[in-house]
């Protein structure tokens, strides 16, 4: 029976495929005593046996959608599955304690998991508990008969379905097979959502229920221009969503006329309009849609795509592909902004009650020296194939920009004199604590650049967490409030004689566009795929007619709602 579930439109397109669970299944486990060990023992190998197959078949197709480097992961699960001394250790746990495989899997595990995080003089060593946490997962789930979800070894076309998307799920994404994904859960700001319009991917987050309504391999169509997913669509909906989404493929295609134009105004002044990216990967979408600079380059994806901290070998050369592959054009690559809600298995982060306002981005960075540098040396070496802009995330303090950049320069200083190459680089910092945007004056005397970070900013200036569905009332992009902070900030930096840019996904928002070019932002950076339909707004606005949109957005309007209604308004009566 065909039933719509309406949410958030994440990420523009339409997609019809089956379902694809990506369901972390149920394995609690009570514990039995048992009277034929042997066999009990035979049931434990078996699910070894199958553990084994199953990550050798995942290592094989991440090799060929991921790569070598990434496929490692799956080798070290193979090296504990094979290993005598953990599989051993269960089997005479079984037959000492008479107690069913689950129990004995479970306690050995934890008792290896303490032993590899108790080696704190080995950080590889330590690094190890999280791959015998993802064994002991996957054989605990043949055990009890579950399936694990693995995005990484999808072969066929299908739409993800799942309670939410971490980064790391999206990333390991091949969109050869996958058509788009729907959540229970997220909103257009969440990292999923974000990479879902990186990727060209239809989505839609928010539905609340999807997990529960879809059946695996059910036919599900995800409309991410209107927001809302079908399941069991009729044939006469089937082809209805084609012809939609035909329709929006073709207004894509006038919108791709103007991938080689400049972003000129109707009155022909020029802003910069840059894309965000994750990976190297992502250069095809930034050059298919005419981004004239790269304004995020979010690092973490690096380290979240490895088993291990990515060396600063590897870091150089993503650095300098992305550099080299602009031509000139400025990069905006970001120092790692891990924490929050972005996670590394190899590195145990501190367990906090609000990560959000914990140990995250450049304060993790600054508390880990030896990391940091690590990057910093990468981006210095690669400053040297092209025009790089360094900048900072969640900087909050004078202080911590001013140690950010003194040990930058201690990094440049120790190249220079080993003969390494440095080109020229700006530095810069995000403003997305309302604390550097009220101080914007200030800091705008210590750095090159400015890039608000939209997301964060909202959340932090509403005090709402933009992944939590019951405050979803209270991320608003438009309030008077956040967009006072916004101009503040773009008047600070250009009194100071700097630009000034946006990397936050309100950069890319059609209600937001006007108000911004209002405000005189210089550089727009969105998803790639942004890029070409702003562009075509852009050309469609006189910014003579913009005179005193924004301090009306500021001081007259009082709630996010007046602002979308001032726009539209403005719209209506100004577009060309």
């Amino acid at each position: 029976m065909t039933k719509t579930l309406n949410g958030i439109a994440a990420s523009d397109g339409i997609a019809v495929a089956p379902a694809y669970l990506l369901v972390e299944p149920d394995l609690s486990f009570t514990k039995k005593a048992i009277e034929d060990v042997g066999a009990e023992v035979l049931r434990f190998k078996k699910a070894i046996t199958d553990s084994g197959a199953e990550v050798e078949a995942i290592r094989d197709v991440a090799k060929k959608t991921l790569g070598e480097e990434e496929s490692q992961v799956f080798e070290a699960h193979l090296m504990i599955l094979n290993d005598p001394e953990f599989t051993g250790a269960i089997e005479t746990e079984i037959k000492n304690a008479k107690e069913n495989a689950e129990v004995a899997l479970d306690a050995t595990a934890q008792n290896f998991i303490a032993i590899f995080e108790g080696m704190t003089d080995n950080p590889y060593m330590q690094e190890r508990a999280a791959d015998v946490r993802d064994v002991t997962k996957r054989v605990m789930a043949h055990l009890l008969g579950k399936q694990l979800p693995d995005p990484a070894s999808i072969d066929h076309e299908v739409v993800v379905v799942a309670h939410d998307l971490t980064p790391s799920d999206t990333a390991q994404l091949n969109k050869k097979f996958v058509k788009g994904f729907v959540t229970d859960v997220g909103g257009r700001t969440a990292h999923s959502a974000i990479m879902a319009r990186s990727l060209e991917l239809p989505a839609v987050v928010g539905t609340e229920t999807i997990t529960t309504d879809v059946e695996n391999g059910q036919l599900l169509v995800v409309d991410g221009l209107d927001g809302s997913a079908v399941i069991l669509p009729s044939d006469a909906e089937v082809t209805k969503f084609e012809a939609k989404g035909a329709a929006f493929k073709k207004q894509k295609a006038e919108w791709r006329k103007l991938k080689d134009e400049p972003s000129t105004t109707a009155d022909g002044k020029h802003f910069l309009i840059a894309a965000n990216i994750g990976t190297p990967n992502d250069m095809t979408g930034v050059k298919d849609n005419g981004a004239e600079a790269v304004g995020l380059y979010r690092t973490e994806f690096l380290y979240m795509n490895s088993s291990d901290f990515p060396t600063e070998d590897d870091q150089f050369a993503a650095y300098k592909a992305v550099i080299e592959g602009m031509d000139g054009k400025p990069v905006v690559i970001r120092t790692m902004d891990i924490g929050g809600d972005k996670h590394l298995d190899y590195w145990d982060l501190p367990d906090e009650m609000n990560p959000f306002l914990g140990i995250r981005a450049i304060r993790l960075s600054l508390k880990n020296e030896a990391i940091f540098r690590t990057q910093l040396r990468a981006l210095l070496r690669a400053s040297a194939f092209g025009r790089l802009c360094i900048m900072f995330p969640m900087i909050g303090a004078l202080g911590e920009l001013r140690k950010a950049k003194q040990i930058l320069k201690e990094e440049h200083e120790a190249l220079s004199k080993q003969g390494v190459k440095i080109g020229k680089y700006e530095i810069g910092m995000m403003i997305e604590v309302p604390a550097a945007a009220i101080l914007a004056d200030q800091f705008a005397k210590e750095v090159d650049f400015f890039s608000i970070g939209t997301n964060d900013l909202i959340q932090y200036t509403m005090a709402a967490d933009r992944g939590n569905d019951n405050v979803s009332y209270l991320y608003q992009p438009y309030n008077p409030s956040v967009l006072r902070l916004i101009k503040h900030t773009i008047d600070a930096a250009h009194a100071a004689g700097i630009w000034v840019g946006m990397c936050g996904e309100a950069a890319g928002d059609a209600t937001m566009f006007p108000i911004l070019l209002s405000m005189g932002l210089d550089e727009y950076s969105m998803s790639a795929t942004s890029i070409l339909r702003i562009r075509s707004e852009m050309k469609r606005i006189d910014t003579r007619d913009l005179a005193g949109l924004a301090d009306k957005a500021v001081n007259e309007s009082l709630t996010n709602a007046d602002n979308e209604q001032l726009v539209a308004d403005f719209m209506a009566k100004h577009s060309k």
